[in-house]
């Protein structure tokens, strides 16, 4: 069984594509939402609701032909999902939740990486568009050489759209071996291993203890100061927190 991974790449659309991008997922939407209304709610196959519906479907919202396929294996998973939440009463699909046009699905055909450039080759109810993605040397790494196929285009809450790319790999195989070791996991020691170690977490929690009333003292400053300390507070506050703590070395014992 194959494992997959999704990366989130942010696109770097022109006003244009934007557009494009935005026009897609509306014309999207709108087919789901029709297909839900239109098709027998007891239809939870992509094949089912595809002979069903496809060419009115098609006709209607100016998909192209496998994003019609894709709208009717989204409404059929959406009903599926809310049937095993028994969410829906036999003959009754008011209670599957409509499709919002934020997002739309794409697979080989609708959707290719160009590594060259690292843009994203995207089909939508005008023409096939190329996007520059925003990549990270992590997104580099993983996509290096890498052929995807299928992705998820979505407008995130902050406005801009992203692209959520499916890669599919071989898990590792297990490494066979003899030697066995159990491991406990705590908090007064934070470790303790079946050969008989441990590692004491004594240091570690005195100095979360110590960054905790530190920080709890300057969040009352910080609300109650005048406006330079509430400031000044809050600057401190953003790099003592959590993330930016050092943690001390375990110490072995």
């Amino acid at each position: 069984m194959k494992q997959v991974l999704t990366l989130v790449v942010k696109l770097q659309p022109t006003p244009e594509q934007f557009q494009s991008l935005k026009d897609t997922a509306q014309a999207f939407a709108g087919a789901c939402n029709y297909i839900n209304q239109n098709v027998k709610a007891n239809l939870t196959n992509r094949n089912s609701i595809q002979a069903v519906c496809y060419e009115d479907v098609k006709k209607r919202f100016g998909l192209t032909a496998n994003h019609v396929v894709r709208a009717c294996a989204r409404v059929g998973a959406n009903r599926l999902t809310a049937k095993q939440k028994g969410k829906v009463k036999r003959r009754n699909f008011a209670s599957v939740r409509g499709f919002k046009p934020t997002s739309f699905d794409c697979d080989a055909r609708t959707f290719r990486f160009i590594e060259d450039g690292y843009l994203a080759s995207i089909s939508t109810t005008g023409k096939r568009i190329k996007v520059p993605m925003r990549v990270s040397n992590y997104h580099i790494g993983k996509l290096k050489g890498q052929n995807p196929t299928s992705a998820q285009v979505c407008q995130h809450r902050d406005g801009d759209w992203y692209i959520h790319i499916q890669l599919k790999s071989e898990p590792p195989k297990p490494i066979k071996t003899d030697n066995i070791i159990g491991v406990d996991f705590g908090r007064r020691d934070i470790a303790v291993s079946s050969t008989g170690q441990s590692w004491s977490g004594k240091e570690i929690q005195n100095k979360r203890d110590k960054f905790a009333k530190i920080r709890a003292s300057l969040q009352k400053k910080a609300s109650q100061g005048t406006r330079s300390t509430r400031r000044r507070c809050r600057q401190i506050l953003k790099r003592l927190s959590p993330e930016g703590e050092k943690i001390p070395t375990m110490a072995k014992s």
